[in-house]
C-alpha cells in the first residue's frame, strides 16, 4: 500500500471488503464464426452474447459477485446503449456512479472463432471519468480496494487514497503521469498494448503481473526477481476468451483487498480466469449468487 496517500486506520469492512472500479464501459455484442474474415471477405456470424462490457464493466460485475456489491465510477452517453448498460449493471449488484456525456456510449463487436479466440472492434470514442466530473471523489478513500481501468491522471491520484489500488497495464501512461505508487499493475504479456517497463515509473509498483494465458504468468514484487505462477485448468473446453483478463484482474483486486498474499491472490485469479473461458460472454447470463469468501 502507498503509505503517503492511504488514509490511516484503514481496515477491511466487517461484511467483506468494500470494492470499486474506476473505468469504462462499452455495450458489446459477441458474435461467433468459424474464423475471422480476411480482407474483402463477407461472412456470417451468430450473436452469442450481448451486454455491458469493456474492462471496467466486466471487473465491476465480477467484484459485485464476490463482495456482494461494487461501486462503478464511469461515464455514459445519453443514449439507449448508456441506459441499457446502467440498467444491466445495476441488476447485477453494481452501483453505477456515472458522469453524463452528450455523445453516444461506445459500442463494440467481438468476433469469437472456433478456437474461442476473440477479435474486438470498438465503435466510437471511449468515455471515461475525469477528476473534473461532478462526482464525490472523496468517497474513494473509503474503499478497501479500487481497480482502475480508465480515467485521467488527476483521478488516478484520487483513487490512490483507497487502501489497495490495482491498475491495468493499459493505463501505464496514466500511472506515469500521475506519479503515484500503485499496489499492483496487471496486464497481458501476450498483448503489445499491455506491455510496459515499470522501471520507467518514478515509484515502482508493489506488484507487477504479466499474464501468459495457458502458461500461467510472471509476477514481480517491488524490485525482487520475477517469479512464475502456475496456470489453472478449466473444467471444460475453451468456448470464449473474451473478458478473461478483466475477470483475472478483478479477482486479484478482491483477493488483495482481503489481505491475501500475492501468490494466493494470483492462484485464485487464475482459477477464475480459466473458468471464464468455458462460458459465453465475460459473465453468466444470469446474475450469480453473492460470494464473500476469498477461497471460493
Amino acid at each position: 500500500m502507498d503509505e503517503d496517500n492511504r488514509p490511516t486506520g484503514t481496515a477491511a469492512h466487517p461484511g467483506g471488503p468494500r470494492v470499486a472500479v474506476v473505468g469504462h464501459v462499452e455495450w458489446t455484442t459477441i458474435a461467433g464464426l468459424d474464423e475471422v474474415p480476411s480482407a474483402g471477405e463477407v461472412t456470417h456470424a451468430d450473436r452469442l452474447w450481448q451486454g455491458p462490457a469493456g474492462g471496467g464493466a466486466v471487473a465491476a460485475v465480477r467484484l459485485a459477485e464476490l463482495a456482494g456489491t461494487c461501486a462503478f465510477f464511469t461515464a455514459l452517453g445519453d443514449d439507449h446503449a448508456g441506459r441499457r448498460s446502467r440498467a444491466e449493471l445495476e441488476r447485477r449488484g453494481v452501483r453505477v456512479l456515472a458522469a453524463a456525456r452528450p455523445g453516444p456510449t461506445r459500442t463494440a463487436v467481438s468476433m469469437i472463432d472456433r478456437a474461442g479466440e476473440r477479435t474486438t472492434v470498438t465503435l466510437g470514442e471511449r468515455l471515461q471519468p475525469a477528476a473534473a466530473d461532478p462526482v464525490d471523489w472523496e468517497q474513494l478513500a473509503r474503499y478497501d480496494a479500487v481497480f482502475f481501468t480508465a480515467g485521467d491522471a488527476a483521478l488516478l491520484r484520487r483513487a490512490r487514497r483507497a487502501a489497495v489500488l490495482v491498475v491495468t497495464a493499459r493505463e501505464f501512461g496514466t500511472v506515469r503521469e500521475a506519479g503515484v505508487r500503485v499496489d499492483a499493475l496487471v496486464g497481458s504479456g501476450c498483448d503489445p498494448a499491455e506491455r510496459c517497463d515499470p522501471a520507467a515509473l518514478r515509484r515502482l509498483p508493489g506488484l507487477v503481473v504479466s499474464t501468459e494465458g495457458r502458461l500461467g504468468g510472471v509476477f514481480t514484487r517491488c524490485d525482487q526477481p520475477p517469479r512464475r505462477y502456475r496456470p489453472a485448468h478449466a473444467a471444460g473446453p475453451v468456448v470464449d476468451t473474451y473478458g478473461v483478463g478483466d475477470n483475472f484482474a478483478a479477482v486479484l483486486t478482491y483477493a488483495l483487498a482481503t489481505g491475501a498474499a500475492p501468490a494466493e491472490a494470483l492462484d485464485l485469479a487464475a482459477r477464475h480466469g480459466a473458468a471464464c473461458t468455458t462460458q459465453r460472454g465475460p459473465f453468466a447470463a444470469r446474475p450469480a449468487a453473492r460470494r464473500s469468501a476469498v477461497g471460493v
